[in-house]
């Protein structure tokens, strides 16, 4: 009788999990919640972050398609397609009420699911792997769903007018992670430019920065993007007068661990 009632209080714990889960991110798949949801989370982050996407175990993969088939039973989550085929996952109206009878202010995803286009799906995809990845490793994350709702330190108002992809705290500070196109509109990428001189500028300051919540320092910007972007960014940023040294203390590129595939290069 004890084990059948310890099995149930197991089972209604990795539904809450997942139900939270999806509550901060919108929406997610399987092999994400799997991985969130069934992976040892580091109590403090260790050594500069790490942004290659963390693989579910198998043993995880079991354990969230037995709990998302439980949750789908009792209408407590909805599901869509992404455009790879994907199936992807949000609260229903049920779920949304299990979580505000537990105190947190939740509603439906359903509206997330439907009509994805494959430039947003990727992007979302990237964006909440190295969120994910991020989490693992004991740093405290704002999900990309959290910012764009200014659940975050920077509100609905960014910081210095902008609001990051994802963002990750620890005790050496903010990482700021750009999942970028190959090529942004021009007023778009003028106003990137304006931003980065103004980040490049707090961190050659002395004293606390200007821009952060009091305490913190930049540990890095982050830019998961093609070579293409990479090489602008860089030659522009040197025609404004900052030297490659400075930037790379700054800036960090990472082009080969995820498929930009899927985001369009308009």
């Amino acid at each position: 009788m004890r084990s059948t009632m310890d099995g149930r209080l197991a089972a209604q714990e990795n539904e809450m999990r997942v139900l939270r889960a999806l509550h901060r991110f919108g929406w997610l798949r399987t092999r994400d919640l799997a991985t969130l949801c069934w992976r040892r989370w580091s109590p403090q982050p260790a050594g500069q972050i790490a942004l290659a996407p963390i693989k579910p175990t198998s043993s995880g993969l079991r354990m969230a398609q037995r709990t998302l088939s439980r949750l789908r039973d009792a209408a407590l989550v909805v599901t869509g397609h992404g455009p790879d085929g994907s199936v992807i996952y949000a609260l229903s109206a049920g779920g949304a009420r299990r979580l505000n009878a537990k105190g947190i202010v939740a509603s439906t995803g359903k509206d997330r699911v439907r009509g994805f286009s494959s430039t947003h799906y990727r992007h979302r995809c990237i964006a909440n792997e190295v969120a994910i990845a991020a989490i693992i490793q004991g740093y405290r994350v704002s999900t990309e769903r959290e910012i764009a709702q200014g659940l975050w330190q920077g509100g609905s108002a960014g910081i210095a007018g902008k609001r990051p992809d994802v963002l990750a705290r620890g005790d050496g500070g903010v990482y700021w992670v750009e999942v970028e196109r190959s090529r942004k509109n021009a007023k778009e990428y003028q106003a990137l430019l304006v931003w980065l001189v103004k980040v490049l500028r707090d961190c050659g300051g002395t004293g606390d920065s200007q821009l952060l919540t009091p305490g913190q320092v930049w540990a890095g910007i982050i830019f998961i993007c093609s070579p293409t972007f990479e090489r602008k960014l860089r030659q522009d940023l040197k025609n404004s007068g900052w030297s490659k040294q400075k930037v790379d203390s700054v800036c960090f590129f990472e082009t080969l661990l995820y498929s930009l595939e899927g985001i369009s290069f308009s």
